[in-house]
């Protein structure tokens, strides 16, 4: 069983609903089962969620934003508002994964934003998608390559949908990595880049178990990117399939 505490749901998964009825949506998440969220947009929803994550019990242990090449004192502030103490950046661009040199760079330069965050007592990590994976260096997937120039302190979510649609095998990459990793994404669907074939935890082909006991105890982080269907049917579905699939 996966307790409540190993499980956090991507707000961008309900963007369509936070957009109609904000408190609404958080309190459908809160019904459903969930006790954390994972936000996006943290400066631009931060009155919004400082009233919603009291309200319905939910706390934020991470959050998404975007941290290279740009202010990042209003998000720093927002996450320390908000209690959350790691700060996740979402996408780089894939042009920037296909030379070592540039991989190296990219992690120069979250190692100088890691810096500035330690004053605010916020750690920083870095989320994945497929094409870090896809890219080869040297034999090596370029996420790895990059891991290697990283600040010690910088953590890793590890989307374990991208990373095998990228051509990883999971189960080993999640153990090479080993302790950096804190958080997962999981998702399911048909294991190809079409987000609307995207499914509920445990409705795809997806060997999700496989990668929940490759990094038994990492905070579970549910996202669906798009869903042909009823949003929060999949939310619920994936948070009873992930109380029954703990390792």
């Amino acid at each position: 069983m996966l307790s409540a505490d190993r499980l956090s749901l991507q707000l961008y998964t309900v963007r369509g609903e936070l957009e109609r009825d904000f408190d609404a949506a958080l309190a459908r998440i809160a019904e459903i089962g969930y006790r954390q969220v994972e936000p996006f947009g943290l400066v631009e929803f931060e009155s919004q969620l400082a009233d919603g994550l009291a309200k319905h019990g939910l706390t934020a242990p991470t959050t998404h934003a975007g941290l290279l090449g740009r202010n990042l004192e209003p998000a720093f502030a927002a996450a320390k508002r908000l209690g959350i103490g790691t700060v996740i950046d979402p996408y780089t661009d894939p042009a920037r994964w296909q030379s070592a040199e540039d991989v190296k760079q990219i992690a120069v330069q979250l190692n100088q934003v890691a810096h500035q965050a330690e004053d605010h007592g916020i750690t920083i990590g870095y989320h994945n998608h497929h094409f870090e994976l896809a890219s080869m260096l040297d034999g090596r997937h370029a996420l790895e390559v990059f891991v290697e120039h990283l600040a010690p302190e910088i953590v890793l979510e590890i989307d374990t949908y991208w990373a095998a649609v990228g051509g990883a095998d999971v189960p080993a990459l999640l153990k090479r990595l080993g302790e950096r990793v804190v958080a997962l994404h999981i998702k399911d669907g048909d294991g190809t880049l079409n987000n609307k074939a995207q499914v509920a935890v445990g409705s795809g082909v997806i060997p999700v178990k496989d990668f929940l006991a490759a990094a038994p105890g990492r905070l579970a982080v549910v996202e669906l990117d798009d869903f042909e269907g009823e949003i929060f049917d999949a939310v619920s579905g994936s948070y009873a399939f992930l109380q029954q699939a703990g390792a």
